[in-house]
């Protein structure tokens, strides 16, 4: 049977290196780490031993690695997770990947190391290619990406984004709105590109060139939205009404119109990305996308025990069809 010193010869590093990559316990530079992990592949050590532990003994546990859980859709995404994760007869380990690519890595490794039976992941990734993508793939760990689905090696379930986002400003467009602006997320998610994507298909379908200016970098937190709208009501022509990619960005669209005295729908109107609890009751009711959260955490949940218990299937995308929540701050009569 191969042993740790085996797989450090082959690599031509030493044993504590082969350690800290497999078990995730220290930072190893990328090009090391592949190295370890080839030399691990070649002399089988990860397949006669760890992994091996790993098929025969289940934790009952799953870990869930998710950024800014401080957003209310997220939140709200934990919350029905937990509960599937629960009716499965598992445990659910949480940890915030806060919105870095490297702690995403380091939240994977140490779930990892705490040998869940699977992992949940929200990733900060717009590709296979990032680190935590990485080392996901190359141990083979049972995984499904939620939410964000940025590429098809793993299985993943989200929102379908862009006939979505196209949906919303369309119905701005077709209210007679020629200048829509757009408080975008983050540029490098997948969910931010693609809702971008939607926006600028629907000025295409109406008819309505594209204009950079009217796009303005929300970052997806509350704080850059509200520096969003000041530059965006600013322009010499600023725009007559406005679509905010995610509800987090919402909460500081609102703060800065009403401390420029900007009233919705009267003077702007307003579309927005994800619906929360108080948005048919806040003034002015929000006409919003609604993601199916309960049934992303169901499809979730039961798309990782299918991996668990089949490591080898071919892996599978779901785009869930979210709900058009009709109601006032766009500004139409209804």
């Amino acid at each position: 049977m191969a042993t740790m010193a085996d797989v450090a010869r082959l690599a031509g590093v030493s044993v504590s290196t082969v350690s800290h990559v497999i078990n995730g316990t220290r930072f190893v530079a990328d090009e090391t780490r592949l190295r370890v992990l080839a030399a691990v592949q070649d002399t089988g050590y990860i397949h006669n031993s760890v992994a091996r532990a790993l098929v025969t003994s289940s934790t009952k546990s799953i870990g869930l690695a998710i950024s800014a859980i401080s957003n209310f859709y997220f939140a709200d995404l934990v919350a029905a997770l937990e509960s599937q994760v629960r009716l499965a007869g598992y445990t659910l380990l949480l940890t915030d990947t806060h919105d870095d690519p490297d702690e995403e890595l380091k939240v994977v490794q140490a779930l990892h190391q705490r040998r869940v039976d699977g992992i949940l992941l929200a990733t900060e990734a717009d590709g296979a290619g990032a680190p935590a993508l990485r080392y996901l793939a190359e141990l083979s760990i049972p995984t499904v990406l939620v939410d964000r689905c940025p590429t098809s090696r793993f299985d993943q379930v989200g929102t379908e984004n862009v006939e979505a986002s196209a949906h919303l400003v369309l119905h701005l467009a077709q209210l007679g709105h020629r200048r829509i602006g757009m408080i975008a997320g983050r540029e490098s998610l997948s969910t931010s590109a693609e809702r971008l994507h939607g926006y600028r298909t629907a000025l295409t379908r109406a008819g309505l060139p594209f204009a950079a200016d009217l796009v303005a970098e929300g970052h997806s937190n509350a704080a850059a939205a509200e520096q969003a709208v000041d530059s965006l009501m600013s322009l010499p022509e600023p725009p007559t009404a406005l679509f905010v990619a995610n509800n987090h960005m919402t909460i500081g669209v609102m703060r800065a119109l009403d401390r420029r005295g900007v009233r919705v729908p009267e003077d702007l109107a307003l579309t927005v990305f994800d619906d929360f609890e108080w948005a048919s009751i806040f003034r002015p009711r929000l006409t919003a996308i609604a993601q199916p959260i309960r049934e992303i955490a169901t499809r979730s949940v039961s798309m990782l025990a299918d991996r668990i218990a089949d490591p080898d299937r071919p892996p599978r995308t779901v785009r869930l069809k979210p709900r058009f929540m009709h109601r006032d701050s766009c500004g139409c009569k209804r």
